[in-house]
């Protein structure tokens, strides 16, 4: 097993050194974490929290705080599941880089190399209530653009709605080809869940096996993350935890469902696997898949991406013209990297400290100031924790 000096040499120059993730004596709840969000728990200001700090080879705090059903007062556990909604767009460009690794894909390619429907797709110029003008576009959308939301791609199509999660992912891709793009590929930066979920067709196509199934058995099951699904079971059902917005006063909590899936969510007839944003998790699995990108693609001795991967995927590839800074899947920061989902989860990767940061919630919004206790969970975690 390598050392820690050497992992942590990966932080400045992407070298090939690993250690794995588990926990151990010095791990456990953390007071300061608990006593930063309990205010916000007390004040109907946030439901419940499930947060985790970790160092390149541990797990240094896990913390529950709070409630998973408020009405029900039962507690978040450690083991408590979450809608974790965008973050599935990093975990989405990890397995594609897995092929441009293997030399079975280029990012610089035009997508109609992989997927042919995308052939001629036009850009739109004008629209009124009389005509449509549409033109051809510079160039046809490229690969890095698709995992960079700088394709022209819009957020979503037409057919998606209401629910995100209804088509089959080969329809809803066709539906993304059918339809114009909204500005020159490669120009500006425009979050766009079409972009993520091409790339998972992409995944399809070139390796012949369903996207699903190359996130389980390529990613999911090697990095032991047991709980991280498109479609919860019922007993893993139970573990999830409710979702919550602010009331119409915006001074209490009201319980939702979640709108943009439907339900019943382990029903695999009805709800289809999202690339973009589809999938439910624990802190410890997100923590895991983190720890691996954390130590340049590799994790417990086995080699998941290339350094060269890791490090397109967690810089900045947006272009020079474009302010907006995301790399491959990823949000990228002066000193970090990371992602969040609709319901406010998020997760951190800070490369100064070497610390990964996860904090699991499930909120549409939040009543109060309780849109500050992430920040509040993240100054208690630096301030115990970032040497």
């Amino acid at each position: 097993m390598k050392n820690k000096f050497s992992c942590r040499w990966f932080l400045l120059l992407f070298s090939l050194t690993v250690l794995p993730l588990t926990p151990s004596g010095a791990g456990g709840p953390s007071k300061n974490m608990a006593l930063a969000l309990r205010p916000f728990v007390d004040s109907h200001s946030l439901a419940g929290a499930v947060t985790l700090v970790a160092s390149s080879n541990n797990i240094l705090a896990l913390n529950c705080v709070g409630y998973a059903d408020v009405g029900a007062k039962k507690a978040m556990q450690p083991d408590t599941m979450f809608w974790i909604a965008s973050q599935s767009k990093s975990m989405t460009a990890a397995a594609f880089m897995m092929l441009v690794d293997e030399g079975k894909v280029n990012v610089d390619d035009p997508v109609e190399k992989y997927l042919p429907e995308f052939k001629g797709q036009m850009l739109l110029v004008a629209q009124s209530s009389e005509e449509t003008v549409l033109k051809k576009p510079a160039h046809a959308i490229l690969v890095h653009e698709v995992l960079s939301h700088t394709s022209g791609l819009p957020f979503r199509s037409r057919v998606e709605e209401p629910a995100l999660d209804g088509l089959p992912l080969r329809a809803a891709v066709l539906s993304y080809a059918l339809s114009p793009l909204q500005f020159e590929p490669g120009t500006k930066y425009q979050y766009a869940n079409e972009g993520i979920n091409t790339a998972g067709r992409i995944i399809e196509v070139v390796t012949g096996m369903p996207y699903e199934e190359f996130m389980q058995q390529r990613l999911f099951k090697p990095l032991g993350m047991k709980d991280t699904t498109f479609w919860p079971t019922e007993k893993q059902m139970r573990r999830i935890a409710k979702s919550y917005q602010p009331n119409a006063a915006k001074n209490d909590l009201e319980e939702i469902k979640i709108d943009q899936l439907h339900y019943p969510l382990s029903d695999r007839t009805v709800r289809f696997p999202m690339p973009a944003g589809g999938l439910f998790s624990t802190a410890e699995d997100v923590a895991k898949f983190c720890q691996m990108i954390l130590c340049g693609g590799q994790f417990d001795g086995k080699r998941y991406l290339s350094a060269k991967s890791v490090q397109m995927m967690t810089s900045k590839q947006t272009g020079d013209g474009v302010k907006d800074s995301y790399g491959f899947g990823w949000a990228v920061g002066p000193a970090w990297t990371g992602h969040g989902g609709a319901e406010s989860t998020n997760m951190e990767i800070n490369r100064q400290s070497g610390l990964i940061f996860i904090f699991m919630v499930q909120h549409a919004g939040f009543p109060n100031d309780g849109g500050r206790s992430r920040d509040a969970f993240m100054q208690a975690a630096m301030a115990q924790f970032a040497k």
